[in-house]
């Protein structure tokens, strides 16, 4: 058949098993709109207030359902403010195709208006970009595209087409819906499991530390069945959150800067720590040269890149961890290692995750916001102190409920996440949690909430300041607060009441429940609830910069410290 550019561009789509984009039009992109148009009843298309926000939706909807994530933009700015998104999607791994529409062909290289090279731009933070100058190429392109985004390690993919590619037509051949297909990868042998195997099966005080690539793997249920055969306890990062059930007695916590003393303790004393799926990031380790540095260290990763790129390993396996893990565990011994549990439940018993109980406060609201919704919420955060709090205190049973920005730490990125995760789960609670420095930076997104009828809840954690900021300039900068200080009168509340939101105001322990429950409720319409806090509540344990994990402080430590 013969169509345009716009109308094979809507066929793959379709062909992709897309039902939902979201984007912001232009005039380069006008054709593709035109054509989506037409195809509405089949393709959701959620008008965004900003491009940004359409970036962070695709994320949200492909980190909360493991599917590509789709964003589209105009030439120009409209392609430059999708940039932040795609980084902090290609810092996660999360699989986004973004389709972007630029000046025609007979324009390009001539600084015509709204003209930018995005592949250029974005060429550092993209698993691949494409510019198709030529209708004949774009149906192949794209499905390259959402192959590449969505195979091995995920990734983003830009997609830049010309606006004479989207108006000429072509011979256009249909092809079949493409459900990406899990290759089991050959890197690994059978010598380099039984190598893992014995060395796990000879670990006295083994510890596991999950990451995103578990979620992204799909391996809950492996690495749930390898924690119950060897008896080991478990930790996570930032973005393993969910692989263990929290509810699971082997599990410790977050590990890191501002992980549990008992995760954090558990790897520093553990003779053999195994990886699944994370890259050893800064904000884990603290000090490379003390991290677990008692233990045989296994690494288990899809990139290879990432093999002794932080941390040094004793032995690794580069595969998708599902499949690892399938052949790894019949090779391993059923253990009881009751004694370094028993060391484990007590660092748990003499290192709880406590919080004052004397008034109003962000890890009180996230207990009570757990508890009322049975932990089975998707809840986004944006980046600081509240998104720690989240990791703390909820207590997350299932991969894809947590959506935050692990690697670049995008502040802004929690409202855009938690739309895209609410337009591909409507029948699921979605709750995002926002310092009110982050809110500030993309709260116009609760007008897209508005008007597409989503009902996300929004928390903004309202302390007045920068809050992760002051506490370190608390900490380490002599308590000068320089630029931290939120010094106006904005009212959260009737913004988010003249964005066509309901909106309440917390200040007691007393009323956080029955807000929550009115939250809950809520139907058909997005509600803010502002949560006051103390300027000065904090975020511990914490790991000093460049300390080791191991000796994370809390409020007591620094008490001994002065007297």
């Amino acid at each position: 058949m013969i169509l345009n550019g716009s109308e094979i561009l809507v066929e793959i789509l379709k062909e992709e098993g897309v039902d939902t984009v979201f984007g912001y039009p232009g005039g380069s992109i006008l054709n593709i709109y035109d054509a989506l148009y037409k195809h509405s009843d089949e393709i959701r298309h959620v008008l965004v207030s900003h491009e940004q926000g359409a970036s962070h939706a695709a994320d949200g909807y492909a980190r909360s359902t493991g599917k590509v994530g789709v964003c589209m933009a105009t030439s120009g700015p409209g392609a430059t403010n999708l940039v932040t998104g795609i980084a902090t999607a290609y810092m996660d791994s999360v699989p986004v195709v973004a389709i972007t529409a630029n000046v025609g062909l007979n324009l390009l290289g001539k600084d015509t208006f709204q003209e930018v090279d995005i592949v250029g731009i974005t060429m550092p933070i993209t698993k691949h970009g494409f510019i198709v100058k030529d209708v004949r190429d774009l149906a192949d392109t794209l499905r390259r595209a959402f192959k590449i985004a969505c195979s091995g390690r995920p990734g983003p993919v830009v997609v830049d087409i010309t606006k004479n590619a989207t108006s000429d037509t072509c011979e256009f051949t249909p092809g079949t819906p493409v459900i990406p297909e899990r290759k089991k990868f050959d890197h690994y042998t059978k010598e380099d499991l039984q190598k893992v195997a014995d060395m796990i099966n000879a670990s006295k005080r083994p510890f596991l530390y999950v990451g995103g690539g578990a979620v992204i793997s799909g391996a809950s249920k492996e690495v749930r069945e390898l924690i119950d055969k060897i008896d080991s306890p478990a930790c996570d990062s930032l973005l393993g959150k969910g692989v263990v059930d929290a509810g699971d007695p082997h599990y410790t916590g977050m590990i890191g800067m501002h992980g549990t003393k008992t995760s954090n303790r558990g790897v520093s004393g553990c003779d053999m720590l195994l990886a699944l799926g994370a890259r050893f990031s800064d904000r884990v380790t603290g000090n490379v040269k003390s991290f677990a540095s008692r233990a045989n260290i296994i690494h288990i990763d899809i990139d290879d890149a990432e093999i002794n790129k932080n941390v040094s390993t004793d032995a690794h396996i580069v595969g998708d961890l599902k499949d690892v893990l399938q052949d790894l565990i019949p090779l391993l011994e059923e253990k009881k290692h009751d004694d370094w549990m028993k060391t484990v439940n007590e660092y748990k018993k003499d290192f709880p995750m406590t919080y004052p109980s004397d008034r109003l406060t962000c890890q009180y609201f996230i207990d009570r916001l757990d508890a009322l919704t049975d932990s089975d919420a998707i809840v986004s955060t944006d980046v600081g102190q509240h998104q720690m709090w989240t990791a703390q205190f909820y207590r997350f049973r299932n991969p894809r409920q947590f959506l935050t920005s692990g690697g670049l730490g995008t502040m802004g990125y929690g409202l855009g996440a938690c739309i895209g995760a609410k337009a591909a789960n409507p029948d699921r609670i979605c709750v995002n949690i926002a310092g009110d420095g982050c809110f500030r930076m993309n709260m116009n997104e609760l007008m897209t909430a508005s008007r597409n009828k989503l009902p996300v809840i929004e928390v903004v954690i309202d302390n007045r300041v920068l809050g992760m900021v002051r506490q370190w300039q608390t900490l380490f900068y002599g308590q000068r607060y320089s630029s931290t200080v939120l010094e106006d009168d904005t009212d959260y509340c009737k913004a988010a009441e003249a964005m066509g939101c309901t909106a309440y105001r917390v200040e007691s322990r007393e009323e956080v429940d029955e807000v929550i429950k009115k939250a809950l409720a809520s139907a058909d319409k997005p509600v803010l609830i502002d949560v006051v806090i103390n300027e000065d509540d904090k975020v511990f344990p914490m790991v000093s910069p460049g300390g080791a994990i191991a000796d994370a402080f809390d409020e007591s430590d620094l008490e001994k410290d002065k007297n």
